[in-house]
């Protein structure tokens, strides 16, 4: 396509290496995080398998409730059956006294008119706000692409750390570059526009390590 025509054609942007890294295949998900994150883990059923929740035991000992997503399964978005479990894991965090940690990696929320059908929009605001109400600590760590309201939703907490090369922006490169250049192919001079890398965001205080 035209958008792996222009990447080939010249060095990428050090932002554009940095959502190609961020998006790179075999690279760990949110699941897999957490699974090298607990030792225990009580599975909270839920109707998304993009969106994995638990009880959870962690490798300090701490227990906590954990929010994970999987980039690998299915189209790797959360769709409102996502974004409800992960409202219910908040809710026990809250009712429990835990911590709750989400672990993210997807390019955000699921966009198909069955999602929009199902609320996704209105349950991306519950989730900001079940979040936000928290009376334990939150702490959301982007383990790869942060992408969108999918991501800001589940990223709303105390505190956000990012992984080395994971990235984090409110909209994906290619549709800022629809949108402001009317060409995709621009998606990675825009990239650096967008100030999406980890050591972007922790210098405009967006990160918090």
């Amino acid at each position: 396509g035209r958008q792996g025509d222009h990447v080939e054609q010249g060095t990428p942007s050090p932002a554009w290496r940095e959502v190609l890294r961020a998006r790179a295949v075999g690279r760990p998900s949110g699941i897999d995080r957490a699974a090298r994150l607990c030792t225990s883990w009580v599975e909270l059923r839920g109707g998304d398998p993009t969106v994995r929740a638990g009880l959870a035991r962690l490798t300090t000992g701490q227990r906590a409730v954990v929010v994970a997503t999987d980039r690998y399964c299915g189209v790797g978005r959360p769709s409102p059956a996502g974004f409800r479990l992960a409202q219910r894991a908040v809710r026990l965090a809250g009712r429990l006294g835990l911590p709750m940690i989400t672990l993210v990696d997807t390019p955000g929320a699921d966009p198909s008119p069955a999602a929009e059908t199902d609320g996704v929009a209105a349950e991306i605001a519950r989730t900001f706000a079940v979040l936000g109400a928290c009376p334990t600590p939150t702490v959301s760590v982007c383990v790869g692409e942060g992408g969108s309201g999918g991501a800001l939703a589940l990223s709303y907490t105390d505190r956000l750390l990012m992984c080395e090369h994971a990235i984090f922006s409110v909209i994906a490169p290619e549709s800022a570059a629809a949108i402001l250049e009317r060409d995709v192919a621009r998606s990675p001079e825009v990239a650096d526009l967008l100030k999406l890398s980890s050591a972007d965001l922790k210098d405009l205080g967006l990160a918090d390590e």
